[in-house]
């Protein structure tokens, strides 16, 4: 198992951010970092501040040189494809091939709704997120790009320069919806990233997953696979390792540990310290 950390750039500062990304640069434990991609705080007050998500990344690009790094995630319906291809091949070059791709079909409907983003039905989400993948694996991958879809028209469509990942960064889908969600991240993702719930839900959507895999002749371990916690220092380190451990067991490859905001880099390094007398780590 390999560990990672997540910062929200919600209720925090930038200063306090990028001071936690600096320090965790430095702490070979964290294998990658990752943001998220909303305009409102989430499980918060949504009037309280909140820094965009991929701004926020390409600077952290620039101030690391070690760590991976990514969205957790991009709802699809943010950006047009064709722009957030072009943002990711840029990040992919300015971070010298560390990006990973997180993308999602769009949930979050207090802040779609007060911009005037459509968000639409769940079928709707759905269609749309699948014909973006396609889209956006072709605009990072292919010289020219034509697509003719419900929701997306392209024709002779280019995005250069490429970055340095080939045939194009990771792509990381984050849900779990059995019949449309998984069968996508079979089709398209590098890394799938499970969206919550215990241990025994996370076993049988990984079943699930193999099953597509199956369908679309994938194999499984070709995907990288991922869950999230969120750590409250308060309640020490035994809470988040047990939750760890647990889920190693029934096979995650990547465990996303979200830190709190306000972010601070002193969690970091006693965290590490706790992992790596766990045993938890493999290569």
């Amino acid at each position: 198992m390999r560990f990672a950390f997540k910062t929200a750039p919600q209720e925090t500062t930038w200063s306090d951010m990028l001071a936690t990304w600096r320090a965790a640069d430095e702490i070979d434990v964290y294998d990658s970092g990752w943001t998220f991609d909303h305009f409102y705080p989430i499980f918060s007050d949504p009037t309280g501040p909140c820094m965009e998500g991929w701004t926020t990344l390409t600077a952290l690009a620039q101030a690391t040189t070690r760590l991976r790094l990514g969205t957790m995630v991009t709802g699809i319906h943010y950006r047009h494809p064709a722009v957030l291809a072009n943002i990711v091949a840029t990040l992919d070059i300015i971070s010298g091939g560390r990006l990973e791709v997180g993308i999602g079909a769009g949930w979050n409907e207090e802040e779609s709704g007060a911009y005037g983003i459509e968000l639409g039905s769940v079928k709707d989400r759905l269609d749309r997120f699948e014909e973006a993948c396609q889209v956006l694996i072709g605009l990072l991958s292919q010289e020219t790009t034509d697509f003719d879809g419900r929701f997306y028209q392209l024709k002779d469509a280019r995005n250069n320069p490429k970055g340095p990942q080939r045939p194009h960064p990771p792509i990381c889908i984050g849900g779990s919806g059995e019949k449309r969600t998984l069968r996508i991240v079979a089709q398209y993702a590098q890394h799938w990233n499970f969206s919550g719930g215990s241990a025994e839900e996370f076993a049988h959507k990984r079943e699930v997953l193999a099953q597509h895999c199956a369908d679309v002749g994938r194999d499984p371990s070709e995907i990288t696979v991922s869950a999230q916690r969120r750590f409250d220092p308060s309640k020490g380190h035994s809470e988040i390792l047990d939750w760890a451990a647990e889920f190693g067991e029934h096979g995650v490859d990547l465990a996303i540990i979200a830190l709190l905001p306000p972010h601070t880099p002193t969690v970091l390094e006693p965290l590490a310290e706790s992992i790596r007398d766990s045993g938890l780590i493999t290569p």
